[in-house]
């Protein structure tokens, strides 16, 4: 007495049978296409593989023991093939290791033959059903992967809408520095992924460097845009920009926020020590900041500044080498001038 077929929602299962002894394959299909199923057969293993390389099947059942290529095999390439596929192994004799071995493998069951045909039907619906619900499973959790990432770049792009109102903010301050702080950023981008640091933590370098002078907000007028050279006393206080800038981004788990914070606190140390606001040498300064340091340095001496005029590209370039171990990271330095087409291009489209 056979089981009753199963539900029929789309289309009835593929179903392949590779089985050196013909006239059992051709029995077991002839059961299951009973049932409504759709059923191929191959009487050896490379026709089972040719097969299921140009066509694609749901379940796979196949002798253990062939001659040539083993069953065995064959469920390893048909996973590698299709990994969804369910697999059923048959063998004529009743192998525990062999059983275990399939199943480790990836089958779905072990039948011993000669096999009954409700224990062939309950096996084939059972691997089918177990094979819907594991794709239904993977489905499901590649919809909860996507809206992970789709909410992760959501809290960035409000995160970075945050970055961008405090860059305004310090526009209003100094605005002849709008565009060098958003050239910053593209510096930095390219930077970073010279050096091999993933897209995220590029993508993030990028939104997060324009910041590194936020803390310029609270230095008084008559010293940030005085024009000509500073007294000592004010150079101390525009030291403290980067102090500012730390406390201003400080006190948030958010890591965005984190970042700019880091770079606004580090961006003025030198890898020789002699920096500030902490005197931090060589690799304490974290890698962002010495990032920066280069990018903003550059920018900075290529353009006017309310205290000085714009020099030469040739002789910014010559300051650059001569701060080299002593100012900049020697390798972040290599890296900018392994670029420096790329950051003439940004330079170029995102003047002022």
């Amino acid at each position: 007495m056979a089981l009753p077929p199963q539900e029929n929602t789309v289309d009835q299962p593929r179903i392949l049978i590779v089985d050196d002894e013909i006239p059992l394959a051709r029995l077991i299909s002839r059961w299951l296409e009973v049932e409504g199923y759709d059923c191929w057969t191959a009487h050896d293993a490379p026709s089972g593989l040719e097969l299921l390389s140009a066509e694609h099947f749901d379940l796979l059942i196949s002798n253990v023991r062939m001659p040539g290529l083993s069953g065995l095999s064959i469920l390893e390439q048909a996973r590698k093939k299709n990994p969804d596929i369910a697999v059923i192994m048959a063998a004529a004799v009743d192998d525990r290791e062999m059983a275990i071995r399939s199943l480790q493998l990836g089958a779905y069951a072990y039948i011993v033959k000669p096999m009954d045909q409700n224990e062939l039907f309950i096996n084939v619906i059972n691997a089918l059903k177990r094979r819907r619900l594991e794709m239904d499973n993977s489905r499901y959790q590649e919809h909860l992967e996507e809206l992970v990432r789709e909410q992760t770049r959501e809290i960035r792009r409000s995160q970075e809408e945050i970055l961008v109102r405090l860059t305004a903010a310090e526009e209003y301050r100094h605005d002849e520095t709008g565009a060098h702080i958003r050239r910053i950023g593209l510096y930095a981008e390219a930077l970073a992924h010279h050096l091999g640091l993933f897209r995220e933590q590029t993508e993030m370098l990028r939104a997060a460097a324009p910041m590194h002078d936020v803390g310029k907000i609270g230095i008084p007028d008559a010293v940030l845009l005085k024009p000509g050279k500073l007294t000592s006393e004010e150079f101390k206080t525009i030291q403290q920009h980067t102090v500012i800038g730390g406390r201003i981004l400080g006190g948030t788990d958010i890591p965005l926020l984190g970042l700019a914070q880091n770079i606004a606190l580090t961006h003025h140390e030198k890898w020789d020590g002699s920096g500030y606001p902490n005197g931090l040498a060589a690799t304490e300064i974290p890698e962002p900041g010495r990032i920066v340091a280069v990018a903003d340095v550059y920018d900075a001496l290529i353009h006017d500044r309310v205290y000085k005029r714009a020099m030469p590209e040739e002789k910014a370039l010559d300051i650059l080498c001569e701060g080299s171990g002593s100012h900049f990271d020697p390798r972040i330095l290599d890296a900018f001038f392994s670029i420096l087409p790329a950051i003439r291009d940004i330079r170029s489209k995102i003047a002022g």
